[in-house]
């Protein structure tokens, strides 16, 4: 047991942040299968940033009262079992409910599993464990949910989770730790934790709107969406060796973290087509700018900070505030685009079945399918296919049909692609508002900051 604590606990962190944004590819599956509305499906994802970022800095001044060993221990069981109420959940209230509790046991195991990793390894091997862990399961979480909701089922997302849960209960509890944190020393990085929020709020359209456009929007499947997307967390995992072979300040490199982020999301708003490649550049740009920056402001806002737990618990509060910021922003902006983009799709849709080389009666029967589909897609991007599987046309117009429904398809890309244009250049100016945080007054006469 003892050499599995390290990794137990690290695996936890990785957890709770990974979950943050582990049910983003599954949020149509969820949709269909609880038989839901879009609003409240948005809230499965809301509702755990929401509670984790409001109960983080609570959890950690709990553990001047109680021994960290107990508050994590307690906080991962919770996490466990809400975990297991969450695939096992029958309405979308009860998910939503299940999610809250995941958050406020993952709000205690997150502060708990850095006092007990900063008293296994020492305090800069343990905050850097820590760190890393949280990195890693920010970037992978989309990746690894959409890839469990193609192989298995959405369910299966926060299945898994259990028994890594379960197995670090006993973990937390095998850690020689200290038995209460010290009260309050240092006062909360303020500029550090405001530049992760704004950061964290753009890293959400590339979170967000960019699984839904290429789920939603390019009609791609969990599995391919997550391959895409993966792109993220292997750029980020490569950025801290890259910048170590510079070695440039903490601020600079956050700011070139903060400007990377902001060009990725430009580069996402523009592509020329529809193709995934067109995505890979801009993914990477954001991964990299991603690595660059939350370990740099996460040991910023907490490194040589007293108690630890408590700035911890900051920097996570800002984080995960700056998530539900971002998608308040932009799901709105997302979601009126789409609306907007509904009549000139559909008028495109008209001359495209009009000028198609098939007999009037067929061109009949097409637009009444499509009309059919349109109408009870109302509000997103709509898949035309079930149409044309629907249709029984003469051998002769096969080809025809085929080809209108290719050049049908291809025309509700582009929409799909320009109606999420506004929200990653909104995220960009998010990042670049994030980079204007990151500059510093002129040094005084004593050698701070201005």
């Amino acid at each position: 047991m003892r050499r599995a604590v390290t990794p137990l606990l690290a695996v936890t962190v990785a957890m709770v942040l990974a979950d943050s944004a582990v049910v983003t590819l599954a949020l149509p599956d969820i949709l269909l299968h609880l038989e839901t509305t879009v609003g409240q499906v948005a809230w499965v994802l809301i509702s755990y940033n929401v509670v984790l970022g409001v109960a983080a800095v609570p959890a950690a001044r709990l553990l001047r009262a109680a021994s960290p060993r107990v508050v994590a221990a307690a906080g991962v069981a919770v996490f466990a079992l809400a975990s297991a109420a969450c695939a096992v959940a029958g309405s979308i209230e009860l998910l939503i409910g299940a999610r809250c509790a995941q958050a406020l046991g993952g709000a205690a195991a997150l502060v708990g599993c850095l006092v007990l990793l900063v008293a296994e390894r020492g305090e800069r091997r343990g905050l850097a464990t820590w760190i890393t862990a949280g990195v890693a399961g920010t970037a992978a979480g989309p990746v690894v949910g959409g890839l469990l909701t193609e192989a298995i089922s959405w369910q299966s997302i926060f299945v898994v989770q259990v028994p890594f849960a379960a197995l670090a209960v006993p973990a937390t509890l095998a850690v020689r730790a200290p038995t209460h944190v010290a009260p309050d020393r240092h006062r909360p990085a303020i500029r550090a934790n405001l530049t992760q929020a704004l950061l964290s709020a753009a890293l959400t359209a590339a979170l967000f709107p960019l699984v839904l456009l290429l789920v939603q929007g390019w009609r791609h499947s969990p599995a391919t969406a997550a391959l895409t997307v993966s792109v993220v967390p292997v750029a980020a995992l490569a950025a801290a060796p890259l910048a170590a072979l510079f070695r440039t300040p903490p601020h600079v490199e956050v700011a070139v973290g903060c400007f990377l982020v902001a060009g990725g999301l430009a580069g996402l708003a523009l592509p020329p087509s529809s193709h995934l490649g067109w995505t890979i550049a801009p993914q990477a740009l954001v991964g990299l700018g991603l690595g660059l920056t939350v370990d740099r402001l996460t040991t910023l806002a907490v490194e040589a900070r007293l108690p630890q737990a408590v700035h911890a618990g900051w920097t996570i509060a800002a984080r995960h505030l700056g998530v539900v910021l971002g998608l308040a922003i932009l799901t709105p902006v997302f979601t009126a685009d789409l609306a907007d983009a509904e009549d000139p799709a559909q008028e495109a849709i008209t001359a495209l079945v009009l000028d198609a080389p098939l007999q009037p009666q067929t061109k009949i029967e097409v637009a009444q399918a499509l009309g059919s589909e349109l109408t009870s897609q109302h509000g997103q991007v709509p898949d035309l296919g079930r149409a044309f599987d629907r249709l029984e046309v003469p051998a002769s117009e096969r080809a025809a049909t085929d080809a209108l429904e290719q050049d049908l398809t291809d025309q509700l890309e582009r929409a799909a692609t320009f109606a999420f244009r506004d929200s990653f250049l909104l995220g960009a100016a998010l990042a670049l508002l994030a980079l204007l945080t990151t500059f510093r007054g002129r040094p005084r006469s004593d050698g701070s900051a201005a």
